[in-house]
C-alpha cells in the first residue's frame, strides 16, 4: 500500500471513510498527506483537522510510536522532486492487512485470522483525547499518561491564556508567553528539552537536510520568531534541522517512541524554570514531612466540598426533573425525586454543548430512531465520542421512559451493562448521553448475511455469556433487582471488542425484597420476545427476562428471527427449532456463516438451554444463575430435558389460519 502526492502532477493519495457501514458513498472522514512545511498525514472531518501523523523522522511517524522495526511492515518513506509517499510491504506473505479508515473516524489496522474467519484490529487512531488535533491549544503539552491530573500543561514559560477555562479542564485556547516575557535572539535566550513526544505541527515550520544540532540551534536564535528546534532525522545519531516560528501546536507525550524538541525560552524564564527543577529536588523531603501533616487536613477539606457538590448537583438534577409525568406511570413524583437523591454520579450537558457535539443534529450524525426518539453520534471537544438519546417532543410516553432511565441505570455499573454518562434537560429538550459502542447493535451482525460471517461460534459463544452475566447482575447481583422487559437483539450493543452491552433500560422496573412477580396493565416490550404469562396477563418477573434471552440465544445461533421465521409447517423460530430438536436434528438450525468452525456438543449445549428458557410455564425455566451455570459447565448436556415452549405456531387448513396454543390467528391472503 502506498500513500502520498507527485509533486509534478499534484496527484494526491486519499484514504476516505463510508457514510456509514451499509452505504459506501464517501463519507466525512479522508485521511490525507499535506506537503505545506515538512510533510505529514492528516485526519479530517470535512475541513476539520482531527488527527496528526507528525512528520517522518527517519524511524517512524513522531506522532505513530508503534512504527517500530518489530512491526510487520517495511516502511518505505521516498521524499525526492518526483514526490513523497510512505509504502508498507508484509515481511510474512502468509499475513493478509488492510488499513480501513471506517464511518466513525477511527484509522483502523486490521489483519486477517485464518483459524478465526475474522479481522482483527491491531492499531487504531485516534486513541486517546491527547491524540485528536490541538487537544491542548497552543504553547502546551498532552500527557495522557498523568493519571487523575488534567492532561493539559502549558509549556515552560507559558500559562493558561484564559485561566478560568483550564479550572474546568478545558485547553482549547491554549497558552501563551508570561508576560512581560519577549525572546529576540540574543546569546541569554536558551532552550529546555522535552522528550518522548510529537513534534509540533510542522506546517509552518522549516527543514535544512544539511545542518547538524548545534548548528540547528544557532540558527534558531538568530531568529526572532523561532520558538523551537528539533533533529529532521534521528537515526544514526540525529541530523537535519526543522525550526518552528509562531504558535506550537499538538504537542503530546509518549511512554515510549516520539522524539527530542527543545523548546526556546528567555534568560529569566530558563532559570526561573532550572530553579523550580533544583526547589523541588532539594525540597521533596520537606514536602513528604508536611504532606503526611497537612494531607489529613486536605483530605477533610476536600471530603467535604465533595459532597457539598454532589448534593448541590442532585438537588439541581431533581429540580431539572419536575416536569409533568403520565399519569399511569408506576413512578410517582416523590419516588421519581427519591431515586434521583441517592444517584450521586450522573453529570449534566448543556444543550450547546450536546448541540455542538452532533454539529446541531445532522442526518450524519443520525444512528437509529426508535419509538421515543433519536439517538445520534457525537463528539465532545475532548475528543471523547457519545451517543445521545434526544427524546421525541411529541411523545408523552417517552418522558415516562426517559424519568426511568435516568433514576436507573445511572447506579448500575456492569462490563455487561451500557454505560449512562448524563443527561440533558434543558428549555423543551430531554436527552440522555452514554458511551459510544461503535459495533452499535447486536442485530446489525447475526442478521446481515456478510457481517454474520465476521462473528464465528467462540464470538458468539462470549456474547453469550456475556448477556447472561449482565441479566445475573440485573437479577441477583446489583443492590437493586431489575427486570429489563425489554431484551432484545437490537438492545444488546457491541463496542469496540464486541463485548456486549444491555441497553435501553426505558422500560425496566425494580423489584422489592422477596417480590416474586408483578403485574401491568400497560404491556410494553417486542413481540416475539414476550414470554406468554406477560403477553397475556401482564404478569412480569426475572423469569419474562429468562423467556427473552431464550428466543436472543436461538438466534445468535441460527443467525434468523423469531418472529420472521416461516418454514415447513412452522412459522416462528421457537417452533421449528423444537421439532428439530425432538428430531434430533437441532444442529441444522446453526447459521451457515459459521460453516464447521463449531464445537457441535456446546452448541447443542446453547441449544437445550434456549429450549430450556422458552419453556410455556414460567415455573420451569431456570433461573439466569442457572443458566449461566449452565452454559460454564463445559460440553456436557444438561441433565433437564425441555418441555414444550410458549407460541409454537404451527400452519393448518393450507395456511389460511394458525393456531398459538389455543389461540388461532388468522392470516389474510391475496387471491
Amino acid at each position: 500500500m502506498k500513500l502520498g502526492v507527485n509533486r509534478t502532477s499534484g496527484f494526491k493519495t486519499v484514504l476516505t471513510s463510508w457514510k456509514s457501514q451499509d452505504d459506501p458513498g464517501t463519507g466525512d472522514f479522508r485521511f490525507n498527506m499535506e506537503l505545506n512545511g515538512s510533510p505529514q498525514f492528516f485526519l479530517y472531518k470535512r475541513s476539520d483537522r482531527l488527527w496528526r501523523t507528525g512528520p517522518w523522522n527517519g524511524i517512524q511517524l513522531s506522532g505513530v510510536p508503534d512504527m517500530t522495526s518489530k512491526f510487520i511492515f517495511t516502511v518505505s518513506y521516498v521524499d525526492n522532486n518526483d514526490g513523497v509517499s510512505l509504502s508498507y510491504s508484509i515481511h510474512d506473505p502468509n499475513i493478509f492487512s488492510r488499513l480501513v479508515l471506517n464511518e466513525s473516524g477511527t484509522m483502523e489496522r486490521l489483519t486477517w485470522q485464518g483459524g478465526e474467519h475474522s479481522w482483527v484490529k491491531f492499531w487504531s487512531a485516534p486513541r486517546d483525547q491527547c491524540d485528536y488535533y490541538s487537544h491542548c491549544g497552543t504553547f502546551s503539552d498532552c500527557d495522557p499518561y498523568n493519571l487523575g491530573e488534567f492532561e493539559c500543561k502549558c509549556l515552560p514559560g507559558f500559562v493558561p491564556k484564559v485561566k478560568s477555562e483550564w479550572y474546568l479542564r478545558d485547553a482549547i485556547n491554549g497558552c501563551t508567553r508570561k508576560q512581560g516575557e519577549k525572546t529576540c535572539g540574543n546569546s541569554t535566550d536558551g532552550f529546555i528539552k522535552l522528550t518522548f513526544v510529537k513534534v509540533p505541527d510542522t506546517s509552518n515550520a522549516r527543514v535544512n537536510e544539511g545542518v547538524g544540532s548545534k548548528e540547528c540551534q544557532d540558527l534558531c536564535l538568530r531568529n526572532c520568531s523561532c520558538t523551537a528546534y528539533a533533529s529532521a532525522n534521528i537515526s544514526r545519531g540525529g541530523s537535519g534541522c526543522i525550526t518552528w516560528y509562531g504558535n506550537l501546536i499538538d504537542i503530546r507525550q509518549f511512554s515510549n517512541g516520539g522524539q527530542d524538541v527543545y523548546i526556546r525560552l528567555t534568560a529569566a524564564e530558563l532559570a526561573e524554570f532550572l530553579k523550580s527543577s533544583k526547589d523541588s529536588r532539594s525540597k521533596k523531603l520537606v514536602i513528604i514531612v508536611v504532606a503526611s501533616a497537612a494531607g489529613v487536613l486536605i483530605l477533610l477539606f476536600l471530603s467535604w466540598v465533595v459532597l457539598k457538590n454532589r448534593k448541590g448537583k442532585r438537588q439541581y438534577i431533581k429540580r431539572l426533573l419536575t416536569f409533568n409525568i403520565s399519569p399511569r406511570s408506576s413512578y410517582g413524583a416523590s419516588s421519581t425525586t427519591k431515586e434521583i437523591d441517592e444517584n450521586t454520579d450522573l453529570s449534566v450537558f448543556d444543550l450547546r454543548t450536546i448541540s455542538s457535539a452532533t454539529n446541531n443534529f445532522s442526518l450524519a450524525n443520525k444512528l437509529g430512531e426508535g419509538g421515543f426518539g433519536t439517538v445520534y453520534m457525537g463528539r465532545l471537544h475532548t475528543g471523547r465520542e457519545i451517543a445521545i438519546k434526544r427524546l421525541s417532543k411529541s411523545s408523552g410516553q417517552g418522558i415516562e421512559e426517559f424519568k426511568n432511565e435516568v433514576t436507573l441505570i445511572a447506579r448500575l455499573q456492569h462490563r455487561n451493562l451500557v454505560k449512562l454518562l448524563g443527561c440533558c434537560i434543558q428549555q423543551d429538550e430531554k436527552m440522555l448521553v452514554y458511551e459510544y459502542l461503535p459495533n452499535k447493535g447486536l442485530d446489525n451482525f447475526i442478521f446481515d448475511k456478510e457481517k454474520a460471517a465476521l462473528l464465528n461460534w467462540r464470538k458468539r459463544f462470549e456474547i453469550i455469556l456475556g448477556i447472561a452475566r449482565g441479566l445475573v447482575y440485573l437479577h441477583r447481583d446489583s443492590r437493586l433487582r431489575i427486570i429489563h422487559r425489554d431484551l432484545k437483539a437490537s438492545n444488546v450493543l457491541l463496542d469496540a471488542g464486541m463485548e456486549p452491552k444491555i441497553s435501553d433500560f426505558g422500560m425496566a422496573r425494580i423489584f422489592g425484597a422477596g417480590q416474586m412477580e408483578a403485574n401491568t396493565n400497560r404491556v410494553v416490550g417486542t413481540y416475539g420476545y414476550m414470554s406468554p404469562e406477560y403477553a397475556m396477563q401482564g404478569l412480569f418477573s426475572d423469569k419474562s427476562d429468562v423467556f427473552s434471552y431464550g428466543v436472543l440465544l436461538l438466534e445468535i445461533i441460527s443467525g434468523r428471527k423469531n418472529s420472521s421465521y416461516f418454514h415447513d409447517n412452522a412459522i416462528n423460530l421457537i417452533g421449528y427449532v423444537w421439532d428439530l430438536w425432538k428430531e434430533d436434528k437441532a444442529l441444522e438450525i446453526v447459521d451457515p456463516s459459521m460453516r464447521n468452525s463449531y464445537n457441535q456438543d456446546e452448541v447443542l449445549r446453547c441449544i437445550q438451554i434456549g429450549l430450556l428458557c422458552v419453556q410455556e410455564q414460567a415455573s420451569d425455566r431456570p433461573t439466569m444463575s442457572q443458566v449461566l451455570s449452565m452454559l460454564s459447565n463445559g460440553t456436557a448436556l444438561p441433565s433437564v430435558s425441555p418441555k414444550q415452549p410458549a407460541f409454537v405456531i404451527k400452519k393448518v387448513n393450507n395456511g389460511r389460519a394458525v393456531s398459538v396454543d389455543e389461540m388461532t390467528i388468522t392470516l389474510m391472503q391475496a387471491r
